[in-house]
């Protein structure tokens, strides 16, 4: 399958779904599935694949991300105000940090560390998190606009649950990376939405 294509694109945006959900239920209630969860950090740290979906492991581990963004697509209105503006911020943001090459490269640096972590303590050890959530916070929260996570103090003023909203917006603009990499734009978003909803009956079809 060639990069640029639909499906990739909507594999793509189901992972920014995917994210974007997370950092919601975490923020909101303290918790999420942690197989999500899973997912969207090992695409971080997946650097290299030889397909779209292989950044993802399998279509299956994408199912909320692809639930969630046909619950927008569908929906006259938008389904969830705030999940909305953190995929439209990471957008915005990924786009900004091309202009920022030192910023990419304590980005990389920063992932091959947590990388590195993963592999000796396990993917969803605190250590990771609290590594992620420290690059996240002095690169990409130094840019603007600062994604502004809506949720109960209760749960935003906890050091891991904030560790780990941290690393799922990095997820999520790797995500916005990778959708941009597959010919994914604002206005195909906007023009395409058929095309897109046609896609992702199919793509859920394949999981359900």
């Amino acid at each position: 399958m060639p990069l640029n294509s639909i499906t990739n694109q909507t594999i793509a945006l189901a992972g920014i779904s995917q994210a974007c959900l997370l950092v919601k239920q975490l923020a909101t209630t303290g918790t999420a599935d942690n197989a999500a969860i899973e997912t969207c950090i090992n695409s971080l740290l997946r650097i290299d694949s030889d397909s779209v979906i292989g950044i993802y492991g399998e279509l299956s581990n994408l199912k909320p991300g692809l639930k969630q963004l046909e619950q927008q697509l569908i929906s006259q209105a938008i389904s969830d105000q705030d999940q909305a503006r953190y995929a439209a911020c990471l957008v915005f943001l990924e786009k900004q940090l091309s202009n920022h090459p030192d910023m990419l490269k304590k980005i990389t640096i920063g992932i091959d560390r947590a990388q590195a972590q993963s592999e000796s303590f396990g993917i969803l050890h605190e250590n990771v998190f609290a590594n992620l959530g420290d690059l996240y916070h002095s690169t990409v929260s130094t840019l603007q606009p600062r994604i502004m996570v809506n949720g109960e103090e209760e749960y935003l003023s906890q050091p891991n649950t904030v560790n780990k909203i941290r690393a799922l917006l990095l997820a999520g603009i790797r995500a916005t990376l990778l959708w941009r990499q597959c010919g994914g734009a604002r206005w195909k978003f906007l023009f395409f939405r058929k095309k897109l909803q046609k896609e992702l009956t199919f793509l859920l079809s394949q999981v359900d």
